[in-house]
């Protein structure tokens, strides 16, 4: 029997809120010298200038360059926002070879498709990070909930088992929480209904978790929002229920309130948001199938309205 590859090195692009929690959890786990953050030189000289706390702790963090080794990468996690993914797997090609895996905890549900067609299909299993109430406000990351990291494949893709144990017996030998999802493709439409409503809601509100737990008109439109989504996602064939939309909000209730969505992050940081990965994704998708979906488009106009005073 052929013995499994282990994973003893983790490569991470984008240090925005998850890059930075999971780039600190496998630093803490592996050693630093194992994990590597890889971004192009100007903003590697920023990183290591400013420096980054995690829940209080400066993180002593590794960098690379492409214009350094390029050796190949045996886990890449993209971390990046879903606008800057282009360019962010044009600069990870040269660390990428056919025994790499790759990862990505980019929100919305085409991530994973536009990376397989740059990096190769057999390179990427499923993941969608969820649970977590992780803010990153300027340099410093803060988090009370680690949150769950749900991975899988699609049926017809067998070739990638191997690939699944790999990052499965990482997992386990960390300690990091995960879910092997029988359905991944339900999971992560499901993760992209909640992001509909809590990212998007949580940002035109200026709020935070809080301003959704409680019962009002805020929650009333995140739930609305979701429920949009569903119906999409319906039309799609995929098989989401009223049971999973109200499982996410109550996954949603057990955040700190005083934590946030990354869009809101976004809003206070004055940043350009991934609204097109939500309400954009929905309003095209229902115009496909010629859906009404009013809430979502008076997020993606008063999220427009707002990104055009910046």
């Amino acid at each position: 029997m052929k013995q499994l590859q282990r994973i003893n090195r983790v490569t991470v692009i984008g240090m925005g809120a998850l890059g930075t929690l999971y780039g600190n959890f496998f630093a803490e786990r592996l050693g630093p010298q194992a994990v590597a953050f890889l971004a192009d030189r100007q903003r590697v000289k920023r990183y290591q200038a400013e420096g980054v706390t995690c829940n209080g702790k400066v993180c002593d963090f590794r960098f690379q360059t492409p214009d350094e080794s390029n050796e190949p990468a045996e886990l890449l996690i993209f971390a990046v926002k879903g606008t800057a993914l282009g360019a962010a797997i044009q600069l990870a090609k040269p660390y990428v070879n056919a025994d790499t895996v790759i990862l990505s905890v980019i929100n919305g549900i085409s991530s994973e498709e536009m990376i397989a067609r740059e990096l190769g299909e057999d390179q990427v299993i499923y993941s969608i990070a969820q649970g977590m109430d992780a803010v990153k406000l300027e340099n410093a990351l803060t988090y009370t909930h680690l949150g769950v990291l749900c991975i899988g494949i699609l049926p017809a893709e067998t070739a990638k088992q191997e690939k699944l144990a790999q990052v499965i017996e990482l997992f386990d030998r960390t300690g990091l929480p995960y879910v092997v999802e029988a359905d991944i493709q339900h999971r992560l439409w499901s993760k992209w209904m909640l992001n509909v409503g809590v990212n998007q809601v949580i940002m035109v509100t200026e709020g935070t978790y809080g301003t959704v737990q409680q019962p009002g008109e805020a929650r009333d439109m995140m739930i609305a929002a979701m429920w949009e989504a569903l119906r999409v996602a319906e039309k799609e064939g995929i098989s989401i229920t009223e049971k999973d939309l109200t499982d996410y909000v109550a996954l949603v209730d057990t955040l700190n309130p005083d934590g946030m969505p990354s869009m809101r992050q976004d809003g206070l940081a004055r940043r350009y948001s991934e609204v097109d990965f939500f309400a954009g994704t929905v309003l095209k998708k229902a115009a496909e199938y010629d859906l009404d979906v009013p809430v979502n488009r008076m997020l993606y106009q008063t999220i427009q309205e707002l990104e055009r005073t910046y």
